[in-house]
């Protein structure tokens, strides 16, 4: 009955798991690779211009998504989002998380109607990206909702 209750059994148990585990974090450690940036030197810019808010987008050619950057993200609060000056900054952002890919020639696409969307454009060509070209993809309705059926009275 002693020897059930005696101590010194439970550490050799315990050693043995605790030789185990590390074995099994050795193998977590090894199997994991980092991704590294990979050079991407043509890419495609999203801006997204709303009343309320810009947001800017980068993707490789194949539309990964390498970068974002909004008004939100910049620090700008309420109404001062959809200000152009806010669109000029966050642009700002965006081209510095593109240049650490390496990114200089951009096609553009602008979506919406709100007041960054000149701005932005215009940013990225000051802050040194080489512009091929520039597209508006605005959705637009072709003939729109269906009317009010008409009052009878």
């Amino acid at each position: 009955m002693a020897d059930e209750q005696d101590p010194t059994i439970q550490p050799e148990v315990a050693t043995d798991t605790e030789q185990a585990v590390p074995d099994v974090a050795s193998k977590i450690k090894s199997s994991k690779k980092k991704k590294g940036k990979s050079k991407v030197t043509k890419g495609i810019i999203f801006i997204n211009s709303t009343y309320n808010n810009t947001i800017v987008s980068l993707t490789d050619m194949e539309g990964n998504v390498i970068g974002w950057a909004s008004a939100g993200l910049a620090g700008f609060k309420g109404p001062k989002k959809s200000t152009p000056y806010a669109a000029q900054i966050i642009t700002k952002i965006a081209v510095a998380k593109a240049r650490e890919f390496g990114l200089s020639e951009v096609s553009v696409f602008v979506k919406g109607v709100g007041t960054g969307r000149e701005s932005a454009v215009r940013a990225l060509n000051a802050n040194g990206l080489n512009i091929t070209f520039i597209k508006d993809i605005t959705p637009m309705p072709h003939n729109g909702c269906r009317r009010k059926k008409p009052r009878r009275v």
